[in-house]
């Protein structure tokens, strides 16, 4: 028995110095980050950062760095909340993956069978885009982020609808284009299988099992948390700036996590494991294998500034690529004032999350390379310098980007006429207001004053809570347009990267008559050769052309109605000196046709 005992600690011994031996590499290896890290958040004049690092079923480093809160220097722990953003894909993703391990779904389900709301621009993408599609980025529409950035709602069916009307930029499968609206599309569907909300989802499956106590989907829940970071921004190169949070309930399925490194450490954990934390299955396996392989080429990614760094595909909420011969699978995250970056490599069991509230920053990946370097014992790379001359390089780019005004010009209209609201269904309705002067509208959450640059082209600039109007140019100038009546009938923005603007017309603010109101109106009116009615069906006045359907009007101003089917065309009834109708004029974009009243 003795002897038995003595083997046993013999054992315990040899496993104790196996891993203080592993303990003490990894601490050696990881010695200089501290240094590094706080030179890198002073270079990329960044506010904060958090970071963890999982190796196998442990996390070997955890630290934050710089400030949760730069006025009052409240510093970032490990535990610090971060929105994440875009990272939050996976999690949306693995939870089709458990439906389908329940057999509710299957990956390769035509989409708008499982989400009746879900239409595409067209029968042919109705009938060809699949689950799967939604899920790695295929379906052949690009981003369209402008549509819920800036006309956000937490009603998921109303940004949904949008997606009927959404151009597709090439045919199903043909070119990978990243689209918010697909893991939108994703979460509504684990609602509509399960009963449950998809904030509710996450929370039961991933966050309580997970342990992740302080990770949570509510940006209420978020800002009120006494360790969350504040989101920030660099301005004029050099200067943090605080900005306001983006709340992205609506599309949160796409990215409306907040979370800590700690607790993302434990998600990275099952990942690195294969599907397991603490030994009890999170994800089956074959779907942490399948969303962390390539199931779409993003694009033809070869070796660039680094020989041993190349491809771009993408999986299933995880983008996959190749590092320095190691195998990468990871994803970013951008929201306002914050980036994030979520990444393992399976390969090496290795794991590294990188938090900061600094927006569409390089330092989650700058931090990310710096760690893997060391741990994979790889040549160093200055991949701080490099981001620092990369910044450089885009500050000399856009200073020649901005347009000059034309000098000497002005509107052709009083700005009270550009007053109204401008709606185009893939995006939203615009609502522009006159108040002291100028012309006001509200972009997402944030109230914009549209300051006259040239001919009736308009710069939407931002004020602060001081009132003071911000003078930088901005990158959404308003482009009115007139019909041929010379009135205010649309205006173009270029949004989303578009070649052309994308255009939002004229929306009469609808009128409500009563029937004796509209009784006025009713009658035939002879037109050429053609005998036009016009009568009430229900409450509505409509207009009927002999070989043409009936078509349903809207009250707009006074004595005129435009046609809700067709764009730019209206009716505007003519009154005699005795107030009675005795005309009616058509107005379409060739021209205005009148028809006199029979008696």
């Amino acid at each position: 028995m003795k002897n038995i005992l003595n083997a046993i600690f013999l054992c315990f011994l040899a496993l104790s110095s196996i891993a203080q031996s592993k303990k003490q590499k990894n601490d050696a290896l990881l010695s200089d980050l501290d240094t590094l890290f706080n030179r890198i958040l002073k270079d990329q004049v960044a506010a904060g950062f958090s970071v963890a690092v999982v190796k196998g079923d442990e996390v070997i480093y955890s630290k934050g760095f710089g400030y949760r809160d730069v006025e009052n220097k409240k510093p970032v722990t490990p535990n610090t909340l971060f929105a994440i953003g875009s990272s939050s894909k996976a999690f949306t993703g693995s939870l089709l993956g458990l439906l389908r391990r329940d057999g509710k779904l299957t990956f390769e389900d035509k989409a708008v069978s499982l989400l009746p709301q879900l239409h595409f621009f067209n029968e042919e993408m109705n009938s060809q885009i699949i689950l799967r599609d939604l899920m790695a980025h295929r379906t052949g529409l690009s981003r369209y982020d402008f549509s819920w950035l800036l006309f956000n709602t937490a009603n998921r069916d109303s940004i949904i609808a949008r997606v009927k009307y959404m151009k597709p930029s090439a045919a199903v499968r043909e070119k990978w284009f990243y689209n918010n609206f697909m893991y939108l599309a994703q979460g509504m569907i684990v609602e509509r299988l399960t009963g449950k909300s998809w904030e509710q989802n996450i929370k039961e499956k991933f966050f309580i099992p997970l342990e992740m106590n302080r990770s949570n989907t509510d940006i209420k829940v978020f800002k009120q948390d006494s360790d969350a970071a504040l989101p920030y921004t660099v301005v004029k190169g050099n200067e943090i700036k605080k900005v306001d949070y983006y709340n992205i309930n609506g599309m949160g399925p796409a990215g409306s996590i907040n979370s800590s490194a700690n607790d993302m450490a434990n998600w990275l954990k099952v990942w690195v494991s294969g599907g397991f934390f603490k030994k009890k299955e999170i994800l089956p396996t074959d779907y942490v294998r399948e969303a962390a392989s390539s199931q779409m080429v993003m694009s033809a990614d070869l070796p660039a500034a680094h020989d041993d760094i190349f491809l771009a595909n993408y999986g299933l909420g995880w983008m996959i690529g190749s590092y320095r011969g190691h195998y990468l699978v990871e994803h970013g995250g951008n929201i306002n004032g914050f980036s994030a970056n979520v990444a393992f490599f399976p390969s090496d069991q290795l794991g590294i999350v990188v938090l900061s509230n600094q927006n569409g920053s390089q330092v989650p990946a700058v931090v990310r390379n710096s760690i893997v370097d060391r741990l994979l014992n790889l040549k160093a790379i200055d991949w701080n310098g490099e981001a620092i001359a990369k910044t450089r390089a885009g500050m000399q780019v856009n200073k020649g980007v901005k347009s000059a005004p034309v000098l000497n010009t002005k509107p052709s209209h009083p700005l009270q006429d550009y007053v109204g609201s401008f709606e185009n269904p893939a995006y939203g309705i615009i609502k522009i207001t006159f108040e002291k002067n100028d012309l006001y509208t509200m972009l997402s959450d944030e109230k914009v004053v549209l300051k006259h640059m040239h001919y009736d082209v308009f710069d939407p600039k931002s004020i602060d809570k001081n009132g003071v109007v911000d003078t930088a140019q901005s990158n959404l100038m308003f482009n009115f347009s007139s019909g041929i009546d010379g009135k205010i009938q649309g205006v173009g923005i270029f949004l989303d990267g578009s070649d052309k603007p994308v255009m939002f017309d004229f929306k009469p603010e609808a009128k409500i008559l009563s029937l004796k109101e509209l009784q006025k109106y009713t009658g035939e009116y002879v037109l050429g050769q053609a005998t036009v009615k016009i009568y009430i069906k229900g409450n509505t006045l409509m207009v009927f052309v002999p070989g043409q359907p009936e078509y349903e009007t809207i009250a707009s101003e006074a004595d005129t109605f435009s046609l809700k089917a067709l764009k730019g065309f209206s009716v505007k009834f003519n009154i005699d000196a005795e107030k009675q109708v005795n005309s009616v004029s058509f107005i379409q974009p060739n021209g205005a046709f009148k028809a006199v009243k029979k008696k």
